[in-house]
């Protein structure tokens, strides 16, 4: 398959303002009248639902550790019809993992160079002006076969900052995309786990349009336009097939992270999402023959799922006599309790003896690799799987049987291995995509 030509926009690291020109960048582009397929490389499941809100087009994963060859052609097969392909980088543009997973180390830079996409950098140059020109020279000569777009400017702080800013790029040869006004309201609302969710957003859509206007203003979207490119044809190949063929699937703002490649593979493949609010106190369907609480945010709301009976009953009913499977935030709530940042424990659902605590938060983040020690739905016991964990809670009981042997991205093993009770079955990962056998 070719590929529509495409960039890569990233950023020497985190807090740069990457995401802001994301967004704006794909708007003002659709609003161009063109169409627009996103992506995120690396393991982010919160800023794709922000790419569909600004391109109308849903947006994907790319991830060079977790991902082989094949699922890595069938997420590019995604911009089959796009005119123009627009990914946002994770961290800094070379910021990756120490140990080669299944095609390459994580970074943003192995996306670019995969698909063929010259980089645009998104540079905070407060406190700086012509030094600026040095970061991104650097960047721009670290690895020569990677096509270097140029830079936007962000956090401008007047007309003389960026003429100083401006002459230091000139000067290193560095091609100024645009230059960004400093604006305090342009700053998303973030959590501990980075953005709030794009349902959670006041006026997400208004927010967006704002963004493009900026960037319209203030960059040259027709030399944007211009420096795309794309790679080689790369084979495509069916996305992940699906655990189950009638899945209902928590969705709500407690529980919603799940990568799309995956909800993508399984339509397409002939499952049947089925969709319900543990908040609102709706029961998973009947008639599924899989019940899948993804990631979310139950600390937020652990009073309500606590209350939420329905809910805690028909998982319960269903766990009876067929599978259910819980990711991080799922995967608590499963669990017999959670302790909020206040010290308060409300009861979960009970199909596992896991308690968990945000009272002494822990940071656990990073790529996992699971080997099975039984099944869950999907995979066979002795399965390999690659994922992700980010969250801040700690385990204060886990009394069931461990659901797999889980080790980081250099081979360390990783304490929290998941667990298993009867047809229920948990991982603090996010499920990423199996490996080929």
């Amino acid at each position: 398959m070719t590929n529509p030509p495409g960039l890569m926009i990233s950023a020497p690291a985190s807090g740069t303002g990457k995401t802001t020109v994301m967004l704006g960048l794909l708007r003002a582009l659709r609003d161009d009248g063109l169409t627009v397929q996103p992506f995120k490389s690396g393991p982010d499941y919160i800023d794709p639902a922000f790419h569909l809100a600004a391109a109308g087009r849903p947006s994907f994963n790319f991830d060079s550790w977790a991902m082989d060859p094949q699922l890595l052609g069938g997420i590019a097969a995604k911009a089959e019809g796009a005119d123009i392909c627009v990914g946002e980088g994770s961290m800094g543009l070379f910021d990756g993992v120490a140990t080669r997973g299944q095609t390459g180390f994580g970074t943003s830079a192995e996306t670019a160079l995969k698909m063929g996409w010259p980089v645009v950098l998104v540079i905070d140059v407060g406190g700086q002006a012509q030094s600026a020109a040095a970061t991104a020279l650097g960047f721009k000569m670290y690895n020569p076969d990677l096509p270097f777009a140029g830079v936007i400017l962000n956090r401008v702080a007047s007309p003389r900052h960026e003429r100083l800013t401006r002459a230091g790029m000139d000067k290193a040869g560095v091609k100024v995309l645009g230059s960004l006004p400093r604006r305090g309201d342009l700053k998303l609302p973030e959590r501990h786990l980075g953005l709030i969710q794009a349902v959670e957003h006041p006026d997400l859509d208004a927010a967006i349009a704002g963004y493009a206007d900026f960037l319209r203003e203030n960059v040259d979207l027709d030399a944007i336009r211009a420096a795309a490119r794309s790679g080689p044809a790369m084979e495509a190949h069916p996305l992940p097939a699906p655990p189950a063929q009638r899945i209902a699937l928590a969705r709500d703002a407690a529980l919603s992270f799940t990568y799309p490649h995956l909800l993508d593979g399984w339509r397409a493949q002939g499952a049947e999402i089925l969709p319900f609010s543990p908040l609102a106190d709706e029961a998973p369907d009947t008639g599924a023959d899989l019940v899948w609480l993804p990631g979310g945010y139950p600390e937020l709301h652990a009073g309500t799922l606590a209350a939420a009976a329905t809910f805690k009953a028909g998982l319960r009913k269903h766990a009876e006599t067929k599978p259910v499977h819980g990711e991080c935030g799922g995967y608590m709530a499963l669990g017999a309790g959670l302790v909020d940042k206040d010290g308060v424990q409300h009861e979960m659902a009970g199909l596992l003896g896991l308690v968990t605590s945000y009272a002494k938060r822990k940071f656990n983040l990073g790529y996992r690799r699971a080997v099975l020690d039984g099944p869950m739905p999907g995979f066979a016991a002795g399965a390999a799987l690659r994922g992700h964990e980010f969250h801040y809670s700690s385990i204060v009981e886990q009394p069931d049987t461990g659901l797999a042997q889980v080790f980081d991205a250099d081979g360390n093993p990783v304490a929290q291995t998941g667990s298993r009770r009867g047809h229920v079955t948990g991982t603090f990962f996010h499920l990423i995509t199996g490996e080929a056998s």
